[in-house]
């Protein structure tokens, strides 16, 4: 450089402004540590460089001088010539430092701590951003979250349906291997103590078809003769076909025993499957069909009405013509397939009515279907002075599966208040 005085020069990363007072660390102005080419001349600053011959780091507070190592440099008298120094990362080493992490003192890797350590190599290979305390944030952690997501949702998927699967077999299982025995004692207030412990086998809603068939027919038959029975009673519902395809499947019908006979009324699914026809078959098979009429048994009336669907044919239920001339001393016992017949059998004065349809709702949570329909879903009400007691049935409508209601046959047993 020329004679004169110059501004002080500034090196931070690879610029150099113009002439005047630079301003680094606190901002007090460095002086050379002599006079070069007749002239005084700036620091030459580099950041990140080392400490001066004057003891203080390079960039902080207080005056130093420039390092012999720096003079050559700026022996050049040109700008070019730092610049260079700088661009090479020769200038007072501050490449160097930068690259070891040692520049002005700052703490290497192996002084740092886990944390700064792991924001460095973070920011240094682009892999991603990385969390305050050094845990990565990036693709790796979003693929993680989404596999747990995926293994959950798989698992909720796989145990939905072996429930569903389990729910179903257990369902099947129940309707197939045939009715379970219920037993029911119903207090009737007019029937004479010599009738006290009648037992009455009531089933309902057989519902034999293409896959309850004659198999099924016989553990129901097999269940009631177990209970021998002072009568039999068939509330309705017993095929889902026609006597030419299911004649058959009915045949262990006729094993039936009882003291007093079995005892047949039809059910809706009869209408849609030939009633009159049925009728006559069952009573081939040695049951005796109630088509709105009563009998005379020991200790009370049994009545028998037709079901409300035979209305479309003129052949619905008649409880005049069953019930009207009878002597309203004697104790009662209608059979008849719905329970909403229950309204008119409390206006003739019956004691009990026996009833099906209903199958107790089948499968959960058809019982609050079923009870919209019907007075009782299944079970022994009271309304009035009539009692009705509804049997879950012994078959299954539809796909042969159960749950929460399990098919049944029912030994009622009537009781004199009298005994």
């Amino acid at each position: 450089m020329g004679s004169g005085s110059a501004g002080e020069w500034s090196v931070a990363g690879a610029g150099l402004p113009p002439g005047g007072s630079s301003a680094s660390g606190s901002g007090a102005d460095r002086t050379a540590g002599g006079a070069l080419d007749g002239g005084t001349v700036g620091t030459a600053e580099a950041a990140g460089a080392g400490p001066g011959r004057g003891g203080s780091p390079a960039c902080g507070g207080g005056s130093d001088t420039v390092g012999a190592a720096d003079r050559p440099a700026i022996a050049d008298g040109t700008a070019d010539g730092v610049a260079d120094g700088v661009a090479d990362g020769t200038a007072a080493g501050t490449a160097a430092g930068i690259a070891d992490g040692t520049a002005d003192g700052r703490p290497t890797d192996q002084t740092r701590g886990p944390a700064a350590t792991g924001v460095s190599d973070a920011m240094a290979d682009g892999a991603g951003t990385a969390t305050a305390d050094g845990a990565p944030a990036g693709p790796a952690s979003a693929q993680a979250t989404a596999s747990r997501r995926m293994f959950v949702a798989r698992a909720v998927a796989v145990g939905a349906a072996a429930l569903a699967v389990g729910t179903v077999g257990y369902g099947t299982y129940s309707v197939l291997r045939g009715p379970r025995l219920k037993r029911v004692t119903v207090p009737l207030a007019k029937l004479p103590r010599r009738a006290h412990g009648f037992r009455i086998a009531v089933v309902s809603d057989i519902h034999l078809g293409p896959i309850l068939g004659r198999a099924h027919t016989r553990r129901v038959v097999e269940t009631i003769n177990k209970t021998n029975p002072d009568l039999i009673a068939v509330v309705g519902d017993l095929v889902d076909g026609s006597v030419e395809d299911l004649g058959p499947a009915a045949e262990p019908l006729r094993a039936l025993r009882s003291r007093h006979g079995a005892y047949f009324v039809t059910g809706n699914h009869e209408y849609f499957s030939g009633a009159h026809q049925w009728v006559e078959h069952v009573r081939e098979l040695g049951l005796r069909p109630l088509e709105n009429e009563r009998t005379e048994l020991p200790g009370f009336d049994l009545a028998g009405v037709n079901d409300v669907a035979g209305e479309s044919e003129g052949q619905g239920p008649d409880l005049g013509r069953a019930l009207g001339d009878r002597d309203r001393s004697r104790a009662s016992v209608l059979l008849a397939h719905q329970p909403v017949v229950i309204h008119d059998a409390v206006k003739q004065g019956v004691d009990l009515q026996l009833s099906g349809h209903t199958h107790g709702g089948q499968l959960w949570p058809g019982n609050y279907v079923a009870a919209l329909a019907n007075p009782t879903v299944a079970g022994l009400e009271r309304y009035g002075d009539t009692q009705l007691y509804v049997t879950r049935g012994a078959g299954a409508w539809g796909p042969p599966v159960r749950v929460g209601a399990p098919p049944d046959v029912t030994v009622v047993e009537l009781a004199s208040i009298q005994a």
